[in-house]
């Protein structure tokens, strides 16, 4: 028997060198708010909000991020455009690493965010 979940990814960790600045860096490219954590174990946290019950998401936690080109990459859904949203991407001090990459179920795109972790920008097709 296969096993095939609803969703095979239930959590992420993004760390980061600098909570503060990552928030904003995350806040003002994906024009979300995450919600800073102060009583989940020995670091605070910022959780990614999502639309759903079970609370599939992840959070950024003060870490020591992998060497630049080393870690995962870390797929995060665009609130508009793919275009707009690369463009915040670099605007708000992360490195845009690719040309937008079109998959049957959109299109994403490579960049570093602050600490050079790798995340992927995706659009889903409308």
């Amino acid at each position: 028997m296969t096993f095939k979940p609803d969703n095979f990814t239930v959590w992420m960790e993004i760390p980061v060198s600098d909570l503060d600045k990552a928030i904003e860096f995350y806040n003002n490219v994906f024009k979300t708010e995450l919600n800073l954590i102060t009583d989940m174990g020995p670091n605070h946290i910022a959780m990614f909000p999502c639309n759903c019950e079970n609370g599939i998401a992840g959070h950024l936690y003060p870490g020591k991020p992998a060497p630049k080109g080393t870690g995962p990459t870390i797929h995060l859904a665009c609130p508009d455009t793919l275009e707009e949203t690369m463009e915040r991407f670099a605007k708000a001090g992360g490195e845009v690493l690719s040309d937008p990459i079109p998959i049957p179920a959109g299109r994403f795109a490579y960049g570093e965010d602050l600490d050079g972790n790798s995340i992927g920008m995706f659009a889903v097709n409308a």
